[in-house]
């Protein structure tokens, strides 16, 4: 297992992240135990869960029931310094959470002690702010993106108040580090630039979308990462399941997320399936598991990655970590590459 520093701080986390919005919804509480002694048993030290979790759908019911499970885990496995445990606070939302508020301080301040309440742990690792409260281009929000409307100075309001109260939350040992989810080039240097001024927590990761049919990141916020030091936490890098083709062919597996929600969230287009075919056909060209490649890919990336997987069974935990010593060869790399110019942003 390769481990990575995250961010500039001294914790070491694995290139794997094991997910777990599932949690409380598709996957049993019994279940996701057994998958985190899996995980954890082959070399990944490092979890991702959220306050809104599980999903498919999130709902105010069910929001903070993944946290309470891996917090289950956590007091029966007694292997709690084993782990980097990762959880996130809501921005706005529609409901789910503290009725659609987002977070500040104040909120930041409640929203921590909430989890470790939830996750019956003295500390979190890593703590994220799931989406930015201005608002992110992510979740194909790219194709109309309108940040017209921003106040750059409520926006620079806005990230002191947060930094502070993390600050705060640091300094009470409740929480180790601290990142961003959903986030631009230009809000992670934002990010970066106020905490280095102010002497305030400085953002260590963000977790963004990213995988072989999703390849937003490559640009500025490559070069955000390489030069301010901060850790990709690549979500979706099977891209929602595509890759491992169970939706070819127009097929919905009973139980998948394509089932429970309709489109993959906006990543079923026309385009989708026929280039997720010609990753396939990549993959079978050289003898190997489509997924177990797109997982290894995430590897080859000139910037620190993290990717953060997520299961909904053992058995599909089981087959993706068949493939957790696998690595590319240049030449795979370069057919991936072109085949990406050729088919880009299916979705």
């Amino acid at each position: 297992m390769k481990m990575l520093k995250l961010g500039r701080t001294d914790i070491e986390v694995s290139d794997w992240c094991l997910g777990t919005m599932t949690y409380g919804n598709q996957t049993p509480e019994i279940d996701a135990h057994q998958q985190m002694d899996m995980a954890l048993d082959a070399g990944i030290n490092f979890f991702d869960t959220a306050e809104a979790y599980p999903v498919n759908p999130i709902s105010a019911e069910t929001a903070g029931m993944s946290e309470s499970i891996v917090g289950n885990w956590i007091k029966s496995s007694g292997r709690r310094d084993d782990v980097v445990i990762a959880t996130k606070v809501s921005g706005p939302n529609p409901g789910w959470v503290r009725d659609g508020r987002g977070y500040d301080g104040e909120v930041i301040r409640e929203a921590v002690d909430a989890s470790l309440k939830r996750l019956q742990t003295d500390v979190i690792d890593l703590y994220q702010m799931h989406w930015p409260v201005r608002g992110s281009y992510m979740f194909r929000q790219n194709w109309t993106y309108d940040p017209s409307g921003q106040d750059r100075a409520q926006t620079m309001d806005h990230m002191m108040d947060v930094l502070t109260a993390l600050d705060d939350m640091v300094k009470a040992g409740k929480i180790r580090s601290i990142g961003m989810s959903n986030e631009s080039a230009w809000g992670m240097t934002q990010w970066t630039r106020l905490a280095e001024e102010n002497n305030l927590p400085r953002m260590a990761s963000v977790q963004n979308e990213y995988s072989l049919m999703c390849r937003l990141y490559d640009t500025d916020m490559a070069e955000m990462a390489v030069n301010e030091g901060v850790t990709l936490l690549s979500f979706s890098p099977l891209a929602c399941g595509l890759l491992s083709g169970k939706y070819q062919g127009g097929a919905v597996p009973d139980a998948s997320r394509l089932s429970l929600n309709g489109d993959l969230g906006g990543r079923m287009t026309d385009r989708t399936l026929p280039i997720t075919q010609v990753y396939l056909d990549l993959a079978a060209k050289h003898d190997l598991d489509p997924m177990h490649m797109a997982m290894a890919w995430q590897r080859t990336r000139p910037f620190p990655v993290s990717a953060i997987f997520g299961t909904t069974t053992t058995a599909q935990l089981g087959h993706l970590l068949d493939g957790l010593s696998l690595n590319l060869s240049d030449e795979i790399c370069q057919e991936i590459d072109a085949t990406h110019r050729a088919h880009p942003m299916p979705y």
